[in-house]
């Protein structure tokens, strides 16, 4: 059991140490998106809306086709692939670059890797269960995809993606901060209140 924490950590710092290489042009980068997405100042949560907002407003406005979209996005990330590491050194400063700020990074690479891991885990999960229970596997996966499709077609595109694109934007920020957590909790116990309350009316 202890060779196969061993052998899992240093895959973990392995994996970690590899990302941290692939991705230091953008450590300054990241280390700002890291206090934004994590709400170290009161305005970043509405500073993130209305970034967002805008953004797809400018989408609404604009109305490009699905390839020109998809083009204009890659193409961006192109941009910021090849823009980014070049530029961010010469506005950051990497000569402040402080060991606090390096173990800051390493902390979010980890984290990355480790949500890579989950995600991945996930899938194999899936394939397990539709080997074990196909049954199950074929009525979760057609009732699910139906849910998503029925929301799909109530809700505008646009406006669905845009309240995904927010929401993911503002978890890390409710994680952190426990706001999740907090409301979790709530729906626990008024779900454990009312299982009770049946439970006694079935007495």
């Amino acid at each position: 059991m202890a060779e196969g924490d061993n052998r899992s950590t240093n895959l973990l710092a392995a994996e970690t140490a590899s990302l941290e290489e692939q991705l230091q042009g953008w450590g300054e980068v990241m280390l700002m998106a890291d206090k934004v997405l994590g709400w170290e100042r009161a305005w970043f949560p509405p500073a993130i809306m209305g970034v967002v907002s805008l953004v797809f407003l400018t989408i609404y406005y604009l109305d490009p086709s699905v390839l020109s979209g998809v083009s204009c996005f890659v193409m961006f990330l192109c941009l910021a692939d090849y823009l980014v590491p070049i530029l961010a050194p010469r506005i950051f400063g990497s000569n402040k670059w402080t060991t606090e700020q390096q173990q800051r990074f390493h902390e979010i690479c980890s984290n990355l890797v480790k949500t890579r891991r989950r995600a991945v885990g996930w899938w194999k999960r899936l394939f397990t269960l539709k080997e074990e229970k196909p049954k199950m596997y074929f009525m979760t996966m057609i009732i699910s995809l139906a849910a998503v499709a029925w929301v799909g077609q109530q809700v505008h595109n646009l406006f669905l993606t845009y309240l995904i694109v927010t929401f993911a934007l503002l978890l890390p920020g409710l994680n952190q901060h426990g706001i999740i957590s907090k409301y979790i909790g709530m729906a626990k116990r008024e779900i454990n209140k009312l299982l009770k309350q049946k439970e006694k009316k079935n007495e």
